[in-house]
């Protein structure tokens, strides 16, 4: 007979898994990951042996770029994530993934979410960034190409993109910060970072189901926002 795991032994997992997973990804990103990353992290508190306060988190996030966090059950479909986008809102899936699932997870849980792109929002370039970039999207008709265009811009930046710093490519995708699986895979001399080239971007297949195939490196973090506008520019001549 099946029976169900009390809540307070689900709760103990969930917290070893963030302890595990916190201590792992903090040592895999020592100098790979770009400072904005470091900063938020540090302005968040967050901590190894607990599971952070959404709420609180929010409110930090909040007085610094003017977002909420947006508690939810499960990932979203792009028209309804791009519309929170739209209103600076970040969706935060509640789940964490299982145990088996370290490495990587195809897709976004807690962990993606808290440790990956939380600490990113507290710059107000990338805040900015994603801003934008939700207003583009519902600015685009439904079934639009250009909506595609937007999301594969999105997953190349904030998800898996890199930012050239101090000759270095560091690492500021959340999907990039919260994987082992992905960061060894993207550090591979294998493993294409051709420069940031925006119509090369719009362009490039999105695939969220395993590692990706290439990851572009913006020349400076200034361009992102640089893009936005090059983008806007191009949809009106589209």
């Amino acid at each position: 007979m099946f029976t169900k795991r009390p809540i307070a032994a689900t709760a103990s997992q969930d917290q070893l898994v963030w302890k595990i997973l916190f201590d792992r990804q903090t040592a895999l990103l020592h100098k790979r990951a770009a400072p904005a990353f470091g900063q938020g992290l540090a302005r968040l508190g967050m901590r190894r042996d607990a599971l952070p306060d959404i709420a609180a988190l929010s409110a930090t996030v909040q007085a610094h770029t003017g977002w909420r966090l947006a508690p939810v059950g499960r990932p979203f479909e792009p028209n309804h994530f791009f519309e929170l986008l739209a209103e600076r809102q970040f969706p935060i899936v509640t789940r964490i993934r299982p145990m088996h699932a370290f490495d990587f997870s195809p897709q976004p849980d807690l962990f993606h979410d808290l440790f990956g792109h939380v600490p990113m929002l507290l710059d107000e370039g990338l805040a900015d960034f994603l801003h934008g970039l939700g207003q583009a999207y519902c600015a685009q008709p439904e079934g639009s190409p250009a909506r595609e265009q937007l999301w594969a811009l999105y997953f190349f930046t904030a998800e898996f993109g890199l930012v050239q710093h101090e000759g270095q490519p560091l690492l500021y995708g959340a999907g990039l910060l919260s994987s082992a699986g992905e960061i060894h895979h993207c550090v591979n001399e294998n493993t294409p970072r051709p420069v940031f080239d925006l119509a090369t971007v719009l362009r490039t297949p999105v695939t969220g189901a395993r590692y990706q195939n290439q990851y572009f490196v913006l020349p400076a973090w200034e361009q992102l926002n640089d893009c936005v506008a090059e983008l806007a520019g191009l949809l009106a001549t589209a």
